[in-house]
């Protein structure tokens, strides 16, 4: 019988295979669907490892699983590995210079999310293997930005045999993520009208940047009669050409849209949509709509989260050395407006002598205070994890893999994405990750607590996708 700390042990013995894996994914920053390198990556690994592996998930050529073991508890640990587009930066620079001019990069940490996620099973499945009982799921996810790709797979039941799924989040603090995320729905609205000179013959002319400016006109006034929780962000990405004379026959323009349910979300883009079609109408235009993404509000889950945190607190978090701390205060200087989510979570504990401790370190260049257990609060992001949470129970976790206050889908997080600090945040998130499962295994009645808590959280009500049933993944046609 193997016990815990043995298996959590075993990410040490692939701690140097871990970190080539998350460098050779930012050597080769992939966008959303269209991450090959990846997938052939894990999926390669995964079959050496003895994993059971099935990929095309959904109908995604980059979507796949590896699942190890046979029997409940099913515990899934969810991979993400996209890139982002125009952030490519020089790893360990402390100056803007990209390695490519306008070539992708790991803004969010995506090459740590997946290699974390890796050591997680391989200890898990160590567990396993010694322990004869439970089984675990390695689940490549694709094109979270801006692809939703857990969410198409959501929709394809990818996730409803899973007892629990636990997933973490590159970040600056260690924290245990217990709030929800806003559902949300992004999506272009083309208008057409007709050309004409605008100087000779004006009356003959339907102007679809007319239409374009009038639906913004009229989300603008629709913004003081909706709920404040809501955000709606739109930018206008085809104003119809360049030339004043003519009137402008073709213009679009794409809306994201916020809420904080799913049901404020689809009367949120009722409204928008009536507004759309209100402008066509007096401009004597027409419009249509073309789908970009959709996703749900996280279900938080307490259970989840209280076991992570007891993890995390088990763990520790990883022992960050001098240089490190130096590489992080000088990327620190090149940040003009640092995030402050570390002084804005540690305002809200309620422990006075917690939140006096955590306060004295807000200008550490690397924030390695664990931050206790927070009430339960919502984000205004949104994340396509949402979508999983609604059919299985969700934990997630944040560890400091970057300098104190580094922006998201910044050049100073792509920067520092192969540094040591990054890969140490990645190997503690590994470790409380597959701490918190075998937890579940020995003892399967949390995920039953757990269970049970996400029914009585979503009232019993059947998930219902966000993603209407005609629209399918925007998978890019690949090049031979």
């Amino acid at each position: 019988m193997m016990d815990k700390q043995t298996a959590i042990g075993v990410i040490d013995k692939y701690k140097k295979q871990l970190e080539q894996v998350s460098d050779a994914l930012w050597d080769h920053p992939e966008l959303g669907y269209e991450e090959h390198f990846a997938k052939d990556l894990y999926c390669h690994l995964l079959r050496k490892e003895g994993f059971r592996v099935e990929d095309n998930l959904a109908g995604i050529p980059t979507a796949f699983s590896g699942t190890y073991g046979s029997g409940r508890p099913i515990i899934g640990v969810l991979a993400e590995y996209d890139a982002l587009p125009n952030l490519s930066q020089k790893a360990g620079y402390i100056y803007q210079e990209p390695e490519q001019v306008g070539g992708n990069g790991h803004g969010c940490g995506h090459n740590l999310l997946g290699a974390g996620s890796l050591g997680a099973v391989l200890a898990i499945k160590e567990f396993i293997k010694q322990n004869s009982k439970g089984t675990v799921v390695f689940l490549g996810c694709p094109a979270e930005e801006n692809g939703s790709g857990k969410s198409f797979m959501t929709r394809a039941g990818v996730f409803a045999d899973l007892d629990i799924a636990l997933t973490w989040h590159p970040g600056d603090a260690y924290s245990v993520n217990n709030g929800s995320t806003n559902a949300n729905y992004k999506v272009i609205y083309k208008f057409e009208g007709k050309s004409a000179h605008a100087a000779i013959s004006p009356e003959l002319g339907r102007s679809a940047l007319d239409a374009v400016e009038l639906m913004n006109v009229g989300v603008q006034f629709l913004r003081e009669h909706i709920s404040t929780s809501c955000r709606i962000h739109y930018a206008i990405t085809d104003a119809g050409g360049t030339a004043p004379n003519v009137v402008q026959s073709h213009s679009e323009v794409v809306y994201l849209m916020r809420a904080p349910r799913l049901e404020l979300l689809n009367d949120l883009k009722s409204r928008v949509d009536d507004i759309s079609m209100g402008a066509a109408l007096m401009t004597g235009t027409t419009v249509s709509q073309v789908f970009v993404k959709a996703c749900a509000n996280i279900v938080v889950n307490a259970e989840l989260s209280q076991l992570l945190q007891k993890n995390m607190e088990e763990i520790g978090s990883a022992n960050y050395s001098s240089e490190d701390n130096e590489l992080a205060a000088e990327l620190k200087k090149t940040i003009s407006n640092p995030d402050g989510y570390y002084v804005k979570l540690a305002d809200k504990v309620c422990d006075n002598d917690k939140r006096k401790s955590l306060l004295e370190h807000a200008n550490d260049p690397i924030h390695s205070e664990i931050f206790p257990l927070m009430k339960e609060e919502d984000s205004v992001v949104s994340s396509d994890v949402g979508d999983v949470s609604w059919v299985c129970p969700v934990g997630q976790v944040y560890t400091a893999t970057m300098a104190a206050g580094t922006p998201i889908h910044s050049w100073q997080e792509v920067s520092v994405g192969k540094s040591r600090m990054a890969h140490k945040g990645m190997i503690q998130a590994a470790k409380i990750l597959a701490g918190a499962a075998i937890d579940v295994i020995l003892n399967p009645d949390i995920a039953k607590r757990a269970q049970e808590e996400l029914s009585i959280r979503t009232k019993g009500t059947p998930f219902v996708s966000p993603i209407p049933d005609n629209i399918h993944p925007a998978i890019p046609t690949r090049k031979s």
